[in-house]
């Protein structure tokens, strides 16, 4: 699912220099040096207990990665009242031919040593790295009967599969717990399955997904074999299938049947240059200060980016922040798509799936890169150049105000500081964005880019069997080439937001906008029937805090301390979540609650999930999400019903899914453009007034007038006048 650019760490090059740097912060990510102490240990610690003198080359990582300080082992060395917590490295390694997997936890330092040592749980399966999903493109290819069918099929040249046929690796969800290939080793083990979707291209710059092949293989990657194939009754591959070209690539551009086959003219220059430089400083190779800002960044091979121990004019406003799920469901009962789903970040790491960034595409103006230090397969670090990327962007007009009167304007623009990656995920590319704000407000916006997942169509989906010019309409999907079938699907997403607004012990209020009811509420009647207003409700369990939006009554949720008043207000400071503050307002999952994917990802289900802090809970939908069972993550722990931590406040973390209900366009293809759905974090009675009021007026440097057009109606004499 990988497309990331690798680095080998040659000891003669700067990146080298850069990877086995010495750790300065418990936070810091594992150097290079680090990750190969932690395999090494492992290694041993594993062929030691092996009986049978298995070799180093079956033994295969998921991923080498830090092991976070507890959360309260940090406060304590953070304050001086505890020590350095130690180095620690976590671990999941598997030995191949025996089919045990391993999660270590692995002491560092002069002397690394095994600390702890337990077996992933029987029937769950540790996240694909990129190397698995590779390996089952190669093991599709090499399967004899799988090539043949597909050289019956479709008439194509078995000596062009090695750069025609292209296998896009995707875990097995399963609809029912009888899938045969879960079962089919006679050991009764269970298999390692990634199922395979096939098409074809022409050349290396030829857009796969036009050319879809209706043949699903199923891969046991620990067998190193295809042990199940589905086919999709009723498809038939439309005559002009494979000739039909839908390019967006530069280089086979001109061989479009039939959108434009050459670039429009370019536009005039728009330059985003900063001559005195940035406004950021770094400090100890990852805190980040930025006008009034501080925050610390992380990576890790999971959630990607990490967002710790952000602040603003030194008040803690969030300790950890990071994306730590997805649910990705396609809408098609036809057989064998009532298996196609993908739960990216646990199936297969976000980290894993981070692009090396390019000056001046994925990001304008002064740029500052940092690099990820990862391991492959075999437990051998790696380096993603340029995984984080960090900029500043002008936002247009941030307050403003004329004094109609007299014309005199008074108005501050908006600047902001952007920390963001990208992932692409086989077809699709994720662009996650964490922003902050001169006004104390954090946004979060995830942009949605890419490919389609196409597929023929199924059976009672075709007017004239065969396909071509009649096809007929899909019942759960678009047309978006002749022949090609998009399905309608959802991106669903989770946040983990481990909230700490001005302190540690906060409490939070549902606040919905009511009509009327304020001042019933408070006694006191509404004979005009305009009263409306914010009213709260305490969630103060965990089955209290499972919520949905409400953009009828402008629902948001608040975040305070109740040790610290507003001087202003009276009432305790805080920040509020406010939902889809990016893109349009979207459903929860919308699968059914029998589905499997619902069982699996019912942290989808709400928007909303609060717990109280507990460092083992991580994920939504549980640490082992490959073919893992229903019910875990969130609903298991919120079945507790725990307090969060009554009216003095506690530790809490918020969980808030979201997502993109995706019905595909033509226009979506062969490469979409971007869609947006994200939320703010924003200052809710945390200031004692607009903390952006000492902003300076604007320099207009730069600034250009264009007087061809001629004067504009202020030159007239008109003003305009408004609320």
């Amino acid at each position: 699912h990988c497309t990331a650019r690798r680095t080998p760490i040659r000891t003669e090059t700067s990146t080298f220099a850069n990877a086995m740097k010495t750790p300065t912060h418990p936070l810091d990510d594992l150097t290079a040096a680090e990750i190969t102490a932690a395999a090494s240990v492992v290694k041993a610690a594993l062929l030691a207990d092996a009986s049978d003198g298995a070799s180093d080359d079956e033994i295969r990582f998921s991923y080498v990665t830090l092991a976070e300080p507890a959360k309260l082992a940090m406060a304590a060395y953070v304050t001086g009242e505890g020590p350095r917590p130690p180095r620690r490295a976590e671990v999941i390694a598997t030995i191949v031919s025996k089919m045990d997997a391993y999660i270590f936890v692995v002491n560092l330092g002069d002397e690394p040593s095994v600390a702890s040592k337990n077996p992933v749980p029987e029937g769950c399966q540790p996240l694909f790295s990129p190397d698995d999903c590779f390996l089952a493109e190669e093991i599709v290819k090499a399967d004899e009967a799988v090539c043949a069918e597909i050289a019956e099929r479709y008439g194509v040249d078995p000596a062009d599969f090695g750069t025609s046929l292209i296998c896009d690796p995707w875990s097995v969800h399963v609809a029912t717990p009888d899938f045969e290939p879960l079962k089919w080793r006679p050991d009764g083990r269970a298999a390692r399955l990634i199922q395979c979707f096939l098409y074809w291209r022409n050349d290396e710059a030829d857009n796969q997904y036009a050319k879809p092949i209706d043949l699903l293989p199923v891969v046991d990657l620990n067998a190193r074999k295809v042990i199940h194939c589905s086919r999709q009754p009723g498809a038939t591959p439309p005559k002009i299938g494979l000739k039909t070209n839908v390019n967006y690539h530069r280089a086979s551009l001109e061989t479009n049947s039939y959108l434009p086959a050459k670039h429009r003219s370019p536009m005039k220059p728009l330059d985003v240059t900063q001559p005195e430089g940035p406004n950021f400083v770094v400090t100890n190779d990852r805190v980040v200060t930025w006008d009034g800002w501080s925050m610390r960044l992380g990576f890790n091979y999971r959630e990607g980016l990490v967002i710790h121990d952000a602040t603003f004019e030194g008040r803690s406003v969030m300790k950890r922040a990071s994306l730590v799920e997805m649910a990705v469901p396609y809408a098609d009962p036809n057989p064998p798509f009532e298996r196609k789903c993908a739960f990216d970040v646990g199936d297969y790491g976000l980290g894993y799936c981070a692009d090396s960034l390019e000056l001046g595409c994925d990001c304008l103006g002064h740029i500052r890169y940092f690099d990820a230090v990862l391991c492959d397969s075999k437990g051998e670090p790696y380096v993603t150049k340029k995984a984080i990327c960090m900029h500043e962007e002008d936002m247009g007009v941030l307050w403003k105000h004329v004094e109609y009167r007299n014309g005199h304007n008074e108005a501050r623009r908006a600047r902001r500081l952007v920390v963001s990656f990208v992932a692409t995920v086989v077809n699709y590319e994720y662009l996650f964005y964490w922003y902050f704000n001169q006004d104390g407000s954090m946004e979060y916006e995830i942009k949605l880019s890419g490919m389609l997942s196409t597929n023929l169509l199924s059976a009672g989906e075709r007017v004239d069997g065969e396909g071509g010019a009649n096809d007929g309409a899909p019942l759960h999907g678009v047309l978006v080439a002749p022949g090609v079938n998009a399905q309608v699907h959802q991106h669903m997403f989770c946040a983990r937001l481990d909230v700490q607004v001005d302190g540690i012990d906060n409490v939070v209020d549902e606040v919905d906008l009511l009509t009327g009811c304020v001042g019933k509420a408070s006694g006191v009647g509404d004979p005009f029937a305009n009263a409306f207003g914010p009213v709260k409700t305490r969630l103060g369990t965990e089955r209290a805090a499972t919520r949905t939006c409400d953009q009828t009554k402008a629902r948001t949720w608040r975040v305070s301390n109740p040790s610290v008043i507003n001087p202003i207000t009276n009432e305790s400071v805080g920040y509020k979540l406010v939902p889809f503050t990016r893109g349009a307002s979207q459903p929860v999952l919308l699968t059914g609650p029998e589905c499997a994917v619902t069982k699996k990802g019912e942290f989808a289900t709400k928007n909303l999930w609060v717990t109280p802090h507990a460092d083992d809970e991580r994920f939504p939908a549980g640490e082992f999400t490959p073919q893992g069972g229903p019910g875990q993550g969130l609903p298991e722990w919120t079945e507790r019903d725990r307090s969060l931590g009554g009216e003095g406040g506690g530790d809490v973390v918020l969980w808030h899914a979201f997502g993109v209900a995706h019905v595909p366009r033509p226009e979506d293809f062969p490469c979409m453009n971007v869609e947006h759905v994200g939320f703010s974090f924003k200052p809710d009675g945390f200031f004692s007034g607009n903390p952006a009021i000492d902003l300076p007026p604007p320099a207009i440097a730069g600034s250009k007038e264009d007087l061809s057009a001629g004067t504009c109606c202020a030159a007239n004499g008109h003003a305009a006048n408004g609320h």
